[in-house]
């Protein structure tokens, strides 16, 4: 009774006799904080809604695993370079472009670019190209005016294509 601030808590001994520890106030109050707050039931309230609109968590997304393939055969490319140049053109105005300029007049796919029409005129009739120029007619057909570099003859590749 001469330390009235001290606090004595019984326990016991390994031994089997009982001891009593001298506990300070604050620290049975930290003693018994700590013990509240290792309680295993949860206080976690109801969330405070800062926003009016209410944003769908992110949940986990696993990758898809299909047992089988939708397809039985994979998608070939349409565009290869026999699709791309349909027929050369055998007007009288593009023979005069043939004579005249150095240029070959093709008509192409509706789909095919002027990279690709470049690419297949090479690949097919073994010639490079300066510039590939493409129109669309009324008809909805494609034709490419296909400019040839200056080492190769247009009246020759027209001949060995059979144009002329």
């Amino acid at each position: 009774a001469a330390y009235p601030d001290l606090i004595l808590t019984p326990r016991s001994s390994p031994t089997g006799n009982l001891l009593y520890s001298i506990m300070a106030p604050t620290s049975k109050a930290a003693a018994v904080a700590k013990k509240l707050t290792k309680s295993n039931v949860s206080k976690k309230g109801t969330r405070i809604h800062t926003k009016v609109h209410f944003y769908r968590p992110k949940t986990l997304t696993t990758e898809r695993k299909p047992k089988y393939s939708r397809k039985s055969v994979p998608k070939k490319n349409a565009l290869d370079k026999f699709s791309i140049i349909k027929y050369p053109l055998t007007t009288e105005s593009s023979m005069k472009l043939i004579e005249d300029s150095n240029t070959l007049v093709f008509i192409v796919d509706l789909k095919a670019n002027k990279r690709q029409i470049k690419n297949a005129v090479r690949e097919l009739h073994s010639i490079e190209t300066e510039k590939v120029n493409t129109l669309i007619t009324p008809k909805g057909l494609k034709k490419a005016y296909i400019k040839l570099h200056k080492d190769f003859d247009a009246l020759d590749v027209a001949n060995r294509i059979g144009v002329i």
